[in-house]
């Protein structure tokens, strides 16, 4: 019987090793972390014949066959590359789903910001058409947990990060989507070009490319390193890349995709131009899977929007208190802060990122009455901040000081939105983004006289 390890104990970890037994696999999972959740987690996959071990740091020390990372380790973890090293194939998580579902059709999704809402659209929008097609990766299901499953998908509908890309060498979409691309996660890999790289990666794989054409970065990229992409622009024909009879565009408040007029963009309830980028990304990719209109439009307006992306939570004493738990960069931050009415009371804070915080500090300088500082980040943005002469700060430290004060703050200030939109990861006060958002969400609903 060979014999797999799994690094993770999340929801990947854990699909990827009962996919492996099932293949007749002798699996082992380990965590670094140890906690009742994951101890009780344990003891179940114990009765499956899966062992896991708490506590513990991976060394490749008996013989193994493959080894499986979750999303959130790195890459070049020593252990890792003396695995490599040792002839030992290492892969993600994603890499093992493709393996068991390449003969469906995937549509990958990458890009710095906008994956999740781009996901979402196009998952909705396969479903409207009555496929079986769930978003899977970054959000929803584990993709192992699609390959488990009795009954394939239609479609593979898979948001993935660099660092699922950096680790699933083979996977060949039908379709790629990039939503945008600006510096996140160089403290893993380095440098922008090996970034740009890793996901360059996923589009040349793929059949067909959706590139949004509005980006700096990847525009200046332009048709000469993407000459058959479908380019997007929410300004117009005139500024699109690329042929405009395979583009997608905003004309007179349509979406045109592939020189057909398809749906109004006011149809999307979600606010903020960059919504109505992620609509053309989306619209696109359907209209090149052969989806009807009448389905497109159908999905896109019953589309409720994504949690912790500009989620309204409740209105409040006329005040709109909003989740953005998942700005977790700088660029998200600014775009969130961007999208909601003026003025606003701004949360912000966590485990800060490396990045450009300029335009951010440019945006709160424009549109916050009041910014409100949590987690660790709070000292630094607070002398950030200071030395943009922008001193309408208050370091209150955890979510519930926040939200029990921006409701006072926003009284005094007239504003109409309190924003949480952290420009910051979670980790020094959450386990992810979306218990941070919860957090939020749940004081929102409940503290609040």
């Amino acid at each position: 019987m060979p014999n797999a390890y799994i690094i993770g104990l999340g929801k990947s970890g854990i699909a990827a090793a009962r996919l492996l037994k099932r293949e007749g696999y002798s699996v082992t999972l380990s965590d670094r972390a140890s906690s009742p959740i994951l101890q009780q987690q344990q003891q179940e996959l114990a009765t499956e014949g899966i062992a896991v071990e708490l506590c513990h740091s991976f060394a490749p020390a008996t013989p193994l066959k493959l080894i499986v990372v979750s999303p959130g380790v790195p890459w070049d973890l020593p252990a890792l590359i003396r695995a490599r090293e040792l002839g030992i194939e290492t892969i993600g998580e994603v890499e093992l789903a493709w393996r068991h579902l390449q003969s469906q059709p995937w549509i990958g999704i990458t890009g710095t910001n906008g994956k999740t809402t781009t996901t979402a659209l196009i998952a909705a929008i396969f479903q409207s058409a009555g496929f079986y097609a769930p978003a899977c990766g970054n959000i929803g299901y584990a993709a192992c947990e699609l390959a488990l499953g009795e009954k394939p998908p239609d479609w593979v509908i898979a948001e993935m990060s660099s660092y699922q890309i950096e680790s699933s060498p083979s996977i060949a979409p039908k379709i790629s989507i990039w939503t945008t691309f600006t510096p996140d996660h160089l403290s893993r890999h380095k440098t922008l070009e090996n970034y740009y790289n890793i996901k360059a990666h996923l589009l040349k794989q793929s059949e067909l490319q959706v590139i949004n054409g509005d980006d700096p970065y990847l525009r200046q990229k332009g048709v000469e390193s993407w000459p058959k992409a479908c380019w997007t622009s929410v300004k117009g024909k005139a500024e699109l890349l690329g042929d405009p009879a395979r583009g997608a565009y905003i004309e007179d408040g349509w979406a045109i995709a592939l020189d057909e007029k398809i749906l109004p963009v006011d149809s999307l309830r979600m606010v903020g131009s960059h919504n109505q980028q992620n609509l053309l990304m989306a619209v696109a990719t359907a209209r090149l899977a052969g989806i009807e209109k009448d389905a497109i439009a159908q999905a896109i307006a019953n589309f409720p929007g994504v949690p912790h992306r500009l989620e309204h939570i409740r209105t409040w004493a006329g005040i709109d208190f909003i989740n953005d738990s998942k700005a977790t960069n700088y660029d998200a931050a600014e775009v969130g802060l961007a999208s909601v009415a003026t003025p606003a009371i701004l949360i912000a804070g966590g485990e800060a990122k490396e990045g450009d915080d300029i335009a951010w500090i440019e945006t709160i300088q424009a549109k916050a009455a009041a910014v409100l500082l949590i987690g660790n980040a709070a000292d630094t943005f607070a002398k950030r901040l200071q030395q943009a002469n922008y001193n309408n700060w208050e370091i209150v430290e955890t979510m519930e000081r926040a939200v029990s004060r921006s409701s006072e703050l926003a009284k005094e200030h007239n504003a109409k939105v309190v924003l949480l939109s952290p420009a910051c990861a979670s980790f020094d006060q959450y386990q992810n983004f979306e218990q941070r958002g919860d957090d939020f969400r749940q004081l929102c609903l409940e503290s609040l006289p």
